[in-house]
């Protein structure tokens, strides 16, 4: 689950994990960070119950109005309350809204008179596309619904570049490795929490040269460490806070015992957790 606080009057939430253990503390967190802000979206990666876990309690607090997803019909075997939820937005004509690779929307990448946008745009899907089609089917047959996660890159001016990629998998990702132009970014979520299954394609790696990978939190048996390349995992790390500013991003986790040997140590004060150094981008 990640939130962006823009600079300009938006909030983004991307993904949903909220257990009953803390439920209270997300939905406190999310009260004061997304204060003031008049245009809040929620962007669903895919439906698979990591990522939408207590989308209920979230939609019942926070009551969404914007609703991001890929056009889809995935079924499952058993459903959820919060799957129930997913399609209830899904398919909600006022709150939806399906996005795909190069789609434009008022204010999340396109300004107006009234507001500055959120700086979100999106890479993938691309709806032609026949490997994309196929996992749309195979979603819709009850199978697993990762390989229609889109791709989502948040950039911010004279700032960061980050992407996101939901869960997909590597052999999709090679599938379709000539079908996608990523741009250079600094920070990478690794798709799949970071498994094996979900390395990404050298070639994708090569494009972005990315200064960070943030590894999720799979077992560790089953996470690709990406040698080679700055890491930071979450599993060790735990919740990570990245404070982006113009030509620099200071980065805060909530284990004070941990750290890494590739940033800058600028002296910021510990406000949003132990402060483990800054990122020049």
């Amino acid at each position: 689950m990640f939130y962006i606080r823009h600079g300009s009057d938006n909030f983004t939430i991307i993904d949903c994990s909220i257990s009953d253990k803390t439920r209270e503390s997300i939905l406190d967190e999310l009260d004061r960070e997304r204060k003031g802000k008049q245009v809040q979206r929620f962007i669903s990666t895919h439906p698979d119950q990591d990522h939408i876990q207590g989308l209920v309690h979230l939609d019942d607090h926070i009551r969404i109005l914007n609703f991001y997803c890929v056009k889809n019909s995935t079924t499952k075997e058993t459903e959820t309350p919060d799957f129930k939820r997913y399609r209830q937005l899904h398919d909600d004509t006022k709150k939806a809204f399906y996005i795909f690779k190069g789609c434009t929307r008022r204010w999340m990448n396109e300004n107006s008179n009234e507001r500055k946008h959120a700086g979100i745009h999106i890479l993938w899907p691309d709806t032609s596309n026949q490997d994309f089609k196929d996992a749309l089917k195979r979603a819709a047959q009850g199978e697993s619904p990762n390989n229609i996660s889109p791709i989502i890159k948040y950039g911010l001016n004279n700032g960061v570049a980050a992407l996101w990629m939901g869960d997909l998998e590597t052999d999709f990702m090679k599938a379709i490795e000539d079908e996608v132009d990523l741009p250079k970014v600094d920070l990478l979520f690794a798709p799949h929490h970071g498994r094996k299954s979900g390395r990404v394609p050298k070639a994708w790696l090569n494009d972005m040269e990315p200064k960070i990978i943030i590894v999720g939190e799979a077992p560790s048996t089953d996470l690709e460490y990406y040698q080679g390349y700055n890491t930071i995992t979450q599993n060790t790390a735990g919740d990570i806070v990245f404070e982006c500013e113009e030509g620099e991003v200071h980065i805060y986790v909530s284990s004070e015992g941990y750290s890494v040997d590739f940033l800058v140590d600028k002296n910021r004060p510990s406000n949003d957790g132990h402060y483990i150094g800054t990122l020049d981008v």
